[in-house]
């Protein structure tokens, strides 16, 4: 799935103050394109994330998504573009405690109406090597079991973008090291678009293009 960004501008307010996150980040991706947002702590890279995923809304700029204009879309329209064309993936998993691995990973294809949702979701565990825990729920498994059932929920519905908020982030080295060869490896897999925001250089290395957001804006890494 292709990506652009246009001129993206998002400041918040603090009391009396406003604080000017992004000053125009610009960024053009194509399909299968695996990339790494790099940049320090509070510099921008969720809020860019959140952006993208239209889960917020710039000032001002425009976020394309395969040749449709999300900041255009109505609350409504973006929801439903959201479920079919992207996959994301949070630092703190953000699975729902009550449901069972399996159901977890079923759920996107259940409210997609699919009605294969429930083979798919096993095959998806499977393919992240938890086809012995889809029975189990959250709090019955490790972090990094945890991220796997996070990443097959992300690819249920086969998005065209994934977008992944430091995946690796709370996990240990070699835990961490697992779930970016899945991620990365499922990602290649299906063709799908891959955005990683990540303090981890050695995850940065495993994507074919890297950027470094710093002061507002976004600048690749050529290196």
């Amino acid at each position: 799935m292709s990506l652009e960004l246009k001129n993206l501008i998002k400041s918040f307010h603090n009391g009396s103050h406003s604080i000017e996150v992004l000053k125009g980040a610009q960024l053009k991706l194509t399909k299968g394109d695996r990339v790494a947002i790099l940049g320090p702590s509070g510099c921008g890279k969720s809020t860019l994330l959140s952006l993208i995923a239209g889960l917020d809304q710039p000032n001002q700029g425009e976020v394309w998504l395969e040749g449709e204009c999300l900041t255009t879309l109505s609350e409504k329209a973006l929801s439903q573009y959201r479920a079919r064309h992207l996959g994301i993936v949070f630092q703190q998993f953000h699975l729902m405690p009550h449901l069972t691995a399996l159901e977890n990973v079923s759920l996107p294809l259940e409210l997609a109406r699919d009605k294969e949702a429930l083979s798919k979701a096993k095959k998806l565990l499977e393919e992240v090597g938890l086809k012995e825990r889809e029975q189990h729920f959250p709090s019955q498994l490790s972090g990094g079991e945890s991220q796997r059932v996070a990443i097959a929920r992300a690819l249920a519905t086969e998005p065209g973008l994934i977008l992944a908020d430091e995946p690796t982030g709370n996990l240990d080295e070699e835990t961490g090291i697992q779930i970016a060869d899945v991620l990365f490896k499922l990602a290649q897999t299906k063709g799908t678009t891959l955005v990683v925001v990540t303090h981890n250089q050695e995850l940065a290395m495993r994507c074919n293009r890297r950027f470094h957001l710093n002061q507002g804006l976004l600048h690749e890494v050529l290196a």
